[in-house]
């Protein structure tokens, strides 16, 4: 028997329908929603009449297309996946794990608000495999709805979602920790993967089921109060950026197939309303309670008590 299980993330639901082999794995173990424990904070419970941005079918029976040809390899947290598409416009991925295994094959339609997908190897494997096939789903179909998938670690400070950019090991988690530390009243949204959203003229940032190594997976949302691009450095500075500076900061930081000009052109257009109305800031620092003192301040106009 199938199983269908609706999700809402920053205001949008998608659909996930297990299809039943009725065959188990080598370890005796059937796909459900146990491979994607994090979404459990975001699952509607019972109907919706709501529209679904996506829906992903699991279907281990599924087989490539053999009429694809590679046309890039899609970075994902450090892992690359083989993007292949189709004489008819559909896109095939081949997701691959850190250690270069095989987690998957995503067969997905264009606008990427269909897809299939076939898991293969141990419960780790699929559970990799499925997460990170529903980040790109999530990405790539509502790239043109205003949305953004990003690689940032979020903070919460009296109401607002403060974003620090930059790419891995150049800190981000270790900041927003000094500011879990010496920020009163802050909190954690997101570590890895938050959405962020403009809708009606406001830049809103969310926690979604997608935080990295960090198992932070929070159905909540603020507006967003400002991005903040780190680089380690000697000593501590900050500065605002421009306008040109800003975009080049943040469209690396989002989810994004350059070769798709439907998915690239949205999220370009998503980047430039975000920001009009968010400011963002360059700090270089060292790892340490002056950078969280410059941040702070830069952030929110006041000094850190």
């Amino acid at each position: 028997m199938n199983k269908t299980y609706l999700y809402k993330v920053a205001r949008l639901t998608f659909k996930v329908i297990f299809q039943s082999t009725g065959e188990h794995d080598a370890d005796g173990f059937i796909n459900d929603e146990d491979l994607i424990t994090s979404c459990r904070p975001f699952l509607v419970e019972g109907a919706s009449d709501e529209p679904c941005c996506f829906t992903l079918t699991v279907d281990d029976t599924a087989r490539p297309n053999n009429k694809g040809r590679e046309i890039g390899q899609f970075d994902c947290g450090g892992n690359n996946h083989g993007v292949y598409r189709l004489e008819n416009g559909d896109y095939q991925i081949v997701v691959s794990d850190v250690c270069n295994r095989k987690c998957c094959l995503l067969q997905a339609n264009a606008d990427f608000s269909c897809g299939t997908v076939a898991l293969r190897g141990d419960r780790s494997m699929r559970a990799f495999g499925l997460n990170n096939t529903l980040m790109m789903m999530f990405a790539f179909a509502n790239a043109q709805n205003g949305t953004l998938l990003m690689h940032s670690s979020v903070i919460r400070k009296d109401g607002k979602g403060y974003l620090f950019l930059g790419v891995s090991g150049t800190g981000k988690s270790t900041h927003t920790q000094h500011w879990l530390d010496w920020v009163e009243g802050s909190d954690l949204m997101n570590d890895d993967n938050p959405v962020v959203r403009f809708i009606d003229g406001q830049t809103l940032v969310f926690g979604s089921p997608w935080s990295g190594k960090t198992p932070c997976y929070r159905n909540i949302e603020a507006p967003a109060g400002g991005f903040v691009q780190l680089k380690q450095a000697p000593y501590n500075k900050i500065s605002r950026m421009g306008v040109i500076n800003t975009f080049a900061s943040i469209l690396p930081s989002c989810s994004v197939m350059k070769w798709d000009k439907r998915v690239y052109t949205g999220i370009c257009d998503t980047v430039g309303h975000v920001i009009e109305t968010t400011p963002c800031f360059f700090l270089e620092n060292l790892p340490d309670h002056e950078a969280v003192e410059l941040s702070f301040e830069a952030l929110t106009g006041k000094p850190l008590k």
